[in-house]
């Protein structure tokens, strides 16, 4: 393989723009070309990168821009034909989150992907953040003791989507990272939520995620809020960490508070809880820009062969937890169990280690426990029915 990969990005509106300027500064990376159907947007990028060639219709784009990767960045409706194009055309291919609007779909491009040999990942971008790594570490080394139960709230005026609810757009992320830290899919999902703006899409919902163990999520998600705020809470039985990624250094605390029940009690009376109050611990955590480690791991994932960290499987796990928030939604809060085990006609799937994925220069990004872990074969699903694939559209 050529020393530079070329990487072309299709959507150049509110995310593309991060996403074109990462793939640029990387040393190993050749910015082919762009494409969206906006001619104001096009000569805007232009301008910015005037090495890049630009394409208003993305079948010329792919058949002419001579391109090894491509990375979709367009509205989540068009994820998957957009994709499912890129992989047909035998383009190694980033998508961003949710990589698609339903597992089958997801099914659907995990296949054209191993049946290629090519590299298929989602934008899971809080996976790459260092932040979030200091935080895994810390709960695998046991530090705050057995996790009990984990906050998120993602709040913030805007932006609406027309498409998709505030669970689709804003969610994503904190599934990503409690499941990360987690270890496991949830074993059920609620979700409740109101339409304030528009009577068809809820703009601010609550979701519930129960795991084993006892364990539970809480993701509260709005477009309704004056303040923008990114806050998880981690509560573990010895300690606790707060996650507020709006902050500008500090961003994580982790308080030596908990809350003990008396072991043995004859009556009501002699039962009291004991509440434990200690310091508070600013872990020092090298601040790095996530987009740009995810970008990296996308180029090495490449180069390598390597399972990504925020894979086909990941990406599908995500979007079963979401299509799960929708069945909840429309049943008033009503819970949805998950699937444990892979769908009847599907092959077993062995899906990476969440800790291990590269960094720049292709070098890994070490475990929870400080080593690199080994990548592992992934054995692609295979559905019973398989549609026959449709062309991709334009960028509308």
């Amino acid at each position: 393989m050529q020393s530079k990969l070329n990487v072309g990005v299709v959507g150049c509106g509110y995310w593309g723009p991060n996403l074109i300027r990462n793939f640029r500064a990387l040393p190993d990376c050749r910015l082919r070309a762009v494409c969206d159907t906006s001619l104001e947007r096009l000569r805007h990028m232009q301008a910015l990168y005037p090495e890049a060639a630009v394409f208003t219709d993305y079948q010329e784009f792919l058949r002419d821009a001579k391109l090894d990767a491509v990375v979709v960045a367009t509205s989540v409706g068009l994820h998957h034909a957009m994709a499912r194009a890129s992989l047909a055309a035998g383009k190694h291919t980033f998508v961003e989150k949710p990589m698609a609007t339903s597992c089958e779909q997801c099914d659907d491009l995990i296949n054209l992907a191993a049946e290629k040999r090519l590299v298929l990942m989602a934008g899971h971008t809080f996976l790459y953040s260092s932040v979030v790594r200091k935080i895994k570490q810390i709960v695998d080394d046991g530090d705050i003791g057995d996790v009990r139960y984990i906050s998120a709230r993602r709040l913030n005026l805007g932006l609406f989507q027309k498409e998709i609810n505030v669970t689709w757009d804003l969610a994503p992320h904190d599934i990503s990272i409690i499941q990360y830290i987690m270890g496991e899919m949830p074993l059920s999902v609620n979700c409740c939520g109101s339409t304030n703006v528009s009577r068809r899409i809820h703009d601010v919902t609550t979701m519930w995620l129960g795991f084993s163990r006892n364990r539970s999520a809480i993701i509260q998600s709005s477009w309704l809020d004056p303040r923008k705020t990114r806050e998880m809470t981690i509560v573990g039985s010895k300690r606790m960490i707060v996650y507020d990624d709006v902050a500008n250094l500090d961003k994580i605390r982790i308080f030596d508070a908990r809350v003990d029940s008396p072991p043995h009690y004859d009556t009501f009376a002699d039962f009291h809880y004991a509440y434990h109050y200690g310091d508070i611990y600013i872990p020092y955590v090298k601040q790095e820009e996530p987009l740009k480690a995810e970008c990296q791991h996308f180029l090495d994932c490449i180069r390598t062969g390597a399972t990504p960290l925020s894979g086909g499987q990941q990406a599908r796990a995500m979007v079963e937890i979401l299509e799960a928030a929708s069945r909840s939604l429309d049943q008033e809060g009503a819970p949805v169990r998950l699937r444990t085990e892979p769908p009847p006609g599907t092959e077993s799937i062995t899906a990476p280690d969440a800790d291990s994925h590269s960094g720049s220069n292709g070098t890994p990004i070490e475990n929870g426990n400080g080593g690199a872990v080994p990548n592992q074969p992934v054995t692609a699903v295979k559905p019973k029915n398989r549609r026959r694939a449709r062309p991709s559209p334009r960028i509308p």
